[in-house]
């Protein structure tokens, strides 16, 4: 069945892209994104692809190795006589280049990007890696079951990968209880502080039961959405919890606006694994706050988010929540975060109408498509709207919300506008009034809380800012909130590896990610990366995750072609089209 895309037929071309790519036309976005993590000292600098390789001056470079790794070339700049200012162990280096198991035509393994999930999720320690591959076809349920059978096209599968010293191996193959035809299973993930709670969100579940596991056998609504919950004990994975809705929708056909409520489409666990926040970005109801009326059907696709706590093994849901200024059309929960300890909320409605900006201000319906980002607030069991953000230059149609990110603390948070259009580079340039031509380059704001009160502290731009690059499609925060990694995952640079050559736009919609820094209150990028095989349409950084000290990131590339399997295999067999591939870039503390 197809897809419910944003109802606003203004929605501009990002979001129906018009590119083919090999000759196929396709409806969702296509780009790769770079990676982010860097050194952040002055004397010691990466070189990518496109640099002059040699030219020490006191400074460290970095080599991409033949299998695709970076190696430090810290023994030829000693040899030279160079000063390597003793960061040797805080350089970012590729270490691992992932393949599905059972890459297939399609997969997309390691998916997402605007209106396609995030399918990467990373544990706060680091150890424990997990990878969604939404169109992978196995009609198997459950744990470890055939990879081999095709017989359920989309059903969606999630692969969970452990490192020991370094080295990843694949400990579990995790299907839903009930694969149906593009469930999209994987599209979504989070994971707990340990690794030991994993939630999996199928947006397009067709089942009509609702509350905790419900009748999982009737496909009634199509695009109805479901979160499976598992748990891991030792080295085995279980499925502990079927979560849908308590409002589940209405029948319909799946092809038309408004049918099935997508719960799903946006994911959240808490560090403890305890509290769960899931978007349903087209419900419509036409309620109101914390707990208004779930039955009311009268604001088509104004979005809802569901919030669910666990008691030992128990699931129950604990809140259903709607913006303060609820409209037709928000989608609200396109994008939720938590804090870890479950008790911060932040959750967007990308295409929420207010024509002010700044934080907490006057919530009118004058502006279309400016999209907001809001601030709910748990005390006991019992959630209330904090904060109401709003971009410093929100202007029609530059859909805040399409990413959020929060701190393990709740005091940062960090949301995207997408179709935003301002030319500018780097933090806090000048923004820009809105163009005549549609140049959605995006742009990403942070926020910091002091006390009950929020403000703008940066204002984020591309380094190589560039139309239709959809910087910002997807965010990842470290802990305590002073790193940031952002994807532009339709960046055009041919480079590859960290800080390659930024203006050479030969491989379309190849991806990139930049990473920036915060010293007390002040922001700078401190890398751009790209992976170690770029090639035009990989879109790398279609997906994006930080570990819990932003050491460690693993970025996804759903359109990558190789057909190898496994870890760190051949890159540039590209014989399995749209596969997926997932890199890890690591640096020290």
């Amino acid at each position: 069945h197809s897809r419910v895309r944003p109802p606003h037929q203004e929605r501009r071309s990002v979001h129906q892209p018009q590119r083919e790519r090999q000759g196929r036309a396709h409806g969702h976005l296509r780009g790769n994104l770079p990676d982010p993590f860097r050194a952040g000292g002055p004397d010691l600098v990466r070189v990518g692809t496109g640099a002059a390789p040699g030219t020490f001056a006191g400074l460290c470079l970095i080599g991409l190795t033949a299998a695709g790794g970076w190696d430090d070339v810290l023994a030829q700049a000693e040899a030279e006589g160079q000063e390597t200012a003793g960061q040797a162990g805080n350089v970012l280096r590729q270490t691992a280049y992932i393949k599905s198991s059972n890459p297939g035509f399609g997969n997309e393994f390691g998916g997402g990007g605007t209106l396609l999930g995030n399918a990467v999720a990373l544990s706060g320690d680091g150890a424990t890696l997990a990878i969604g591959a939404p169109y992978e076809s196995s009609g198997s349920s459950g744990i470890g079951g055939d990879r081999d059978d095709e017989s359920v096209y989309g059903a969606g599968a999630v692969y969970v990968y452990v490192s020991n010293a370094g080295t990843w191996r694949e400990q579990a193959y995790v299907k839903a209880s009930n694969p149906g035809l593009t469930d999209n299973f994987g599209y979504m993930i989070a994971l707990s502080g340990d690794g030991d709670t994993m939630a999996v969100a199928a947006p397009y579940e067709a089942s009509a039961a609702t509350g905790i596991d419900g009748d999982q056998s009737d496909d009634s609504i199509p695009q109805a959405g479901a979160v499976y919950v598992f748990g891991r004990s030792g080295e085995t994975w279980a499925q502990q919890a079927y979560i849908k809705a308590s409002n589940t929708g209405e029948p319909g056909v799946g092809d038309e606006l408004g049918d099935g409520d997508q719960f799903g489409f946006g994911l959240a666990l808490s560090a403890d694994g305890n509290t769960l926040a899931v978007g349903a970005i087209s419900e419509d109801s036409a309620g109101t706050g914390v707990g208004a009326d779930q039955s009311d059907n009268s604001a088509l696709s104004a979005g809802a988010v569901y919030v669910y706590s666990r008691t030992g093994d128990a699931w129950e849901q604990q809140a259903y929540i709607k913006t303060s200024n609820a409209g037709g059309g928000d989608l609200f929960g396109y994008s939720v975060a938590l804090s870890a300890d479950g008790s911060v909320l932040a959750a967007t409605a990308y295409d929420e109408d207010g024509s002010l900006a700044g934080t907490n201000e006057f919530q009118d319906d004058e502006v279309f498509g400016t999209g907001a980002l809001y601030i709910f607030f748990r005390d006991g069991d019992t959630w209330t709207q904090q904060a109401y953000l709003k971009p410093s230059n929100s202007e029609r149609n530059d859909a805040f919300g399409v990413a959020v990110v929060i701190s393990a603390d709740g005091d940062t948070v960090a949301g995207t506008a997408l179709d935003e259009d301002g030319m500018t580079t780097g933090v806090n340039s000048t923004p820009q009034p809105d163009m005549e031509i549609n140049l959605s380059t995006g742009a990403v704001y942070l926020f910091t809380r002091d006390g009950d009160g929020w403000s703008e502290q940066a204002y984020f731009k591309a380094s190589n800012t560039g139309a239709n690059d959809t910087f910002g499609a997807r965010l990842a925060l470290s802990g305590d909130g002073g790193t940031l990694a952002v994807g532009a995952q339709l960046e055009d640079s041919a480079g590859q590896g960290i800080d390659a050559v930024q203006d050479d736009d030969s491989a379309q919609e190849a991806g990139a990610v930049y990473l920036f820094s915060r010293d007390g209150s002040s922001w700078t990028q401190s890398a751009y990366v790209k992976g170690s095989n770029t090639e035009a349409f990989d879109e790398f950084g279609s997906s994006l995750a930080l570990n819990g000290d932003g050491t460690l990131m693993a970025v996804g590339a759903r359109g990558e072609d190789s057909g190898a399997t496994g870890i760190d295999a051949e890159q540039d067999d590209n014989s399995a089209f749209e596969s997926g591939a997932v890199y890890l870039f690591s640096r020290a503390p």
